[in-house]
This record gives C-alpha cells, structure tokens and sequence, in this order.
C-alpha cells in the first residue's frame, strides 16, 4: 500500500472538510512542529498532468515552506471550484474557463495563475480517419459534452476555420462516457482535453490517435491552474505566496525531469494510471506550459482572450478586467 508522510493525515483532512476548511479564515490547521496542514484537491482523479505536484512533493519543496501537503483527487473542475468557494479544501486545480464563470456566479474565487497557457481544448479521433484539418470533419459525427467550454466554442472555432457548423453532426455525450463513445464508433471524434484523453484511449483501444488542437486553429482558452478562496489571500497571503512559490518549482523541476515526476507520481498517488499511459500524459502536457517565463505567470492579453472568448461563446455574464477573476501578484515572474 503506497503511504506518504501526509497519507496519516487522512483522516484529520476529512475533518477539516467536513467543518469548513480554513473555517478560522486562514487555511489549515498547524502541526506541532510549526508546519502547516494544507489541501490541494485537483481537477479529477491523478492522471499525468497533476506529476509535478507529486514530483515538488517527494523533493521536499512544500515541506521546506512549511507546508504539510495533501493531495485529494477531484470530480471535475466545478466540484474543485465549489469545494475552494466553501472552504473545504485550502487550494483546487482547476480549468480557468469554469473559474470563469463560477466567479461571474458570485463564488468567491480567484486564479493565482493558469499553469496551461496554451489550453488542451481539441477535437480527438483515430488516425484511421484521416483528418488533417478541420475542414476534413465536414459530414463526421462528433461527441461533446453540453455546458463546457469545448461544446460551447466549438462551432465559432469551425467557423473560424471556414466550415459551417451544419456541417458537421454534433452527438451530446455524457463526459463520463465520451471515450466509449469514440472506442465504440458511435462518433467519429470527441471534443476533449488530449493530453489526459488521448492516452487513454490508445491504452483501451490499441489504436493509435490524432487531434486537432483549437489553440492551433486560432482560439486558445487558457488551461488548469492554481485557484484559492478570496480569504484565504486576505487573511493568509503568506501561505498563499509559499504555496505559490513550492508550486512553481514543482514545476518548473518537473519539466526539467519527467522521468522523476512520473516515478514520483507512481510512488505517492492512488489510483494512477499505468506508467506508460502516464508518462505519454505528462509529455503531451510539458509543451503547453508557458516558454516566456516561469510556471503559472500569465498576461493580462492571455486572461483578456479568454474572457472576450467565453463571453462571446459560452455565456460568461458581464464580463469584467482579468483581475475580477485572477490575482496575479503570487506567482514569481522569475
């Protein structure tokens, strides 16, 4: 059974989230030897995207800012988001278009910096079908999920790239059953995030996949990131800055060394996916971390493009400046 140092903790966590974490209005209880009791809870399940986490763990980053990490598994970014709003896990990872729009709903969250800068939005299929551009999805069938992001823009991004959204046959799919879906030939493609997605399904089928990424066809929505509760930056700005700090060189090393990220997360996850289906994950995602400077620090233009997308496709209502939903002044510029 794999245990970490924190693994003890358990039980002490799911006490914290079942009185409100933080419900003194700064994160996590204090250990006695002056370390702080922290929970990140990511976007869903370990896959290998969350490496780095577990990489800055073994290495000792957290520990060296104070910080008694625990990783606790997520069910979606919306659930990670209402967990962070209610105060029952100190830190989420989460996608940066439903931060979006949990904050236009009134949570009380903000983006300390999205990791992904250039978002794994795309459309996913067997390299069997022989489509190259978006133009070769015209009469194909694809699954996407109603109420994120992807199905949202998707018929802007086809429009942006000349073909009409009629075109092409659009099937509602649970997410949770999107990848059957696709292994089963009941669509053509899935609009999915292909880094988490693609490897898995190459695992399940034996086929290989192609996608069709939409940063690279002209409209890029920022990725996963960093989100704390607003109170938590009011009254515990330190912790955020050390969390903040251990997060970037997690990452930063990480990328630097994959092989050790996935060793790593092999140690101290539960659930993991298999080491070779992990190690294709993190490699897809290393190139979508921002080049032009460290882990998590984003520019206003990158934040503005997302909003103005979200706006114009998604229904984000009254949209306002990046700093209504993003708090720039944690992540280190370098």
């Amino acid at each position: 059974m794999k245990r970490t140092a924190t693994t003890i903790l358990a039980t002490a966590a799911l006490l914290l989230a079942a009185t409100g974490c933080g419900g003194d209005d700064s994160a996590g209880s204090t250990n006695a030897d002056g370390s702080k009791q922290v929970t990140l809870t990511l976007n869903w399940v370990p896959y290998g995207e969350h490496a780095p986490f577990y990489y800055g763990l073994q290495k000792g980053y957290y520990s060296a800012e104070g910080i008694d990490l625990k990783i606790l598994p997520g069910n979606g970014s919306g659930n990670t988001v209402k967990q962070v709003a209610q105060k029952q896990t100190d830190f989420g990872w989460a996608d940066s278009p439903v931060l979006l729009k949990s904050v236009a709903s009134g949570m009380p969250v903000r983006s300390l910096g999205a990791y992904l800068e250039k978002g794994p939005s795309s459309v996913e299929f067997f390299t069997e079908e022989n489509i190259k551009t978006p133009a070769d999805l015209k009469g194909k069938t694809v699954g996407g999920t109603p109420g994120d992001a992807l199905y949202a823009t998707f018929p802007a991004w086809l429009e942006k790239n000349g073909v009409k959204k009629d075109d092409v046959k659009v099937v509602n799919v649970d997410a949770a059953g999107k990848i059957a879906a696709l292994a089963e030939g009941k669509v053509d493609a899935i609009m999915g995030f292909f880094h988490d997605q693609a490897p898995t399904i190459e695992s399940k089928t034996g086929k290989k996949v192609d996608v069709l990424l939409f940063a690279d066809y002209g409209m890029n929505l920022l990725g996963t990131g960093l989100i704390a509760n607003t109170q938590t930056l009011q009254k515990d700005p330190e912790l955020v800055r050390k969390f903040v700090r251990a997060t970037q060189k997690s990452w930063a090393d990480a990328a630097r060394d994959p092989a050790g990220a996935v060793s790593a997360m092999a140690a101290l996850a539960e659930n993991e996916p298999a080491p070779e289906v992990l190690t294709k994950q993190l490699t897809l995602n290393l190139p979508l971390i921002g080049a032009d400077g460290p882990p998590g620090v984003n520019t206003e233009a990158q934040w503005t493009e997302t909003i103005e997308l979200m706006s114009r496709y998604a229904e984000l209502k009254d949209p306002g400046a990046p700093n209504a939903y993003w708090d720039s002044s944690y992540a280190a510029q370098g």
